[in-house]
């Protein structure tokens, strides 16, 4: 099949490099406003450049990825269902809820499938720990964990576009813990603070927080996020029931130190970046996104998903700002 991508930045070269290399993918057509990048992408995955996105649309594609800045994300996954060709954006639909219940609006009905990118449901571990949550061998849950932290900051210019680190990193922990328990959060309490890059705080940003959603069957999970985490890119869950305990991201390339005595666990180069952390996922992740274009699979994460997690990511923005509790019933009706 041929497939189109549409902005090769960081992780829209890093798509065109995994789709090249992926049977089912015949060829390429890319596109981008900075010349050099689609220059660049048609030297090293032999693509075919177009001057816009309109041409794209135009060039025969089977399916396009749309990685370009969050602000377009609306109007190109607009413009692939209007001419009939199934869509894969990068998180978010859009820059603010609004915009994207807007967009889900205007698709309602159509029979284009949509796939947002949330690369963890597509992680081993991840889909492991479902199988077990949906299997009930770990019993009634009580208690999930789950931790994003980065090594370190982004730019200032992306903290200042990002919409804050509910919105831009916690949000793919709202996403999983729906994923894997199956469950709806209805209410969030969440706190943060800055000990770190000064231009976060400047931002009205917490470079740290923590936030204790509450699920709809009563079950508790503490999210754990923070821009600085110097050992690496640590990526984990726990999912404690009343008959077994498991964890995903317990390996040896954790970026954790055991300071117990005899204990060389983690042994391995700790993860260092999320490409590194995530290379499979994101290879299965676009794989699965060809079965949607060949239309043997649905959509594995549809737009619907997308919002439910960015619902979780408002509540929690709005709980950090003014300390308290609030419901996701509140700010789905502001």
């Amino acid at each position: 099949m041929r497939i189109g991508i549409l902005g090769l930045g960081r992780i829209g070269a890093f798509h065109a490099e995994t789709l090249s290399g992926l049977d089912a993918v015949d060829s390429l057509v890319v596109t981008d406003p900075f010349a050099e990048a689609a220059k660049a992408a048609a030297e090293r995955f032999g693509a075919e450049v177009v001057d816009s996105p309109e041409a794209l649309l135009a060039a025969g594609v089977d399916g396009i990825v749309v990685a370009a800045a969050t602000d377009a994300h609306p109007a190109l996954i607009l413009a692939g269902v209007e001419a009939g060709i199934p869509v894969f954006c990068e998180k978010p639909v859009a820059r603010t809820m609004a915009e994207g219940v807007e967009v889900l609006k205007a698709v309602r009905g159509t029979d284009v499938p949509i796939q947002i990118g949330y690369n963890r449901r597509f992680d081993t571990g991840f889909v492991n720990a479902r199988a077990a949550v949906r299997s009930g061998e770990l019993g009634t849950l009580h208690t999930v964990r789950s931790t994003t932290l980065d090594p370190a900051p982004p730019p200032a210019g992306y903290i200042a576009a990002s919409g804050g680190i509910f919105r831009d990193c916690s949000v793919h922990d709202f996403d999983i813990i729906r994923w894997v328990t199956g469950r709806e959060v209805t209410e969030v309490y969440a706190v943060g603070g800055n000990r770190g890059a000064e231009y976060i705080k400047e931002a009205g940003d917490a470079d740290t927080t923590g936030a204790i959603l509450t699920l709809d069957d009563g079950t508790l999970a503490v999210v754990s996020n923070s821009r600085h985490n110097a050992r690496g890119y640590d990526v984990r869950m726990e999912i404690h029931g009343f008959k077994d305990s498991i964890a995903v991201g317990l390996e040896d390339k954790l970026p954790l130190r055991s300071v117990e005595p005899g204990v060389t666990f983690p042994a391995g180069t700790p993860h260092d970046f999320f490409m590194d952390r995530f290379t499979a996922a994101y290879r299965a992740e676009l794989t699965a996104f060809t079965e949607v274009v060949a239309g043997t699979r649905p959509s594995p994460c549809t737009i619907e998903d997308a919002l439910e997690a960015g619902w979780i990511a408002d509540a929690c923005t709005l709980s950090l700002h003014e300390h308290r509790p609030v419901t996701i019933a509140e700010v789905r009706q502001a």
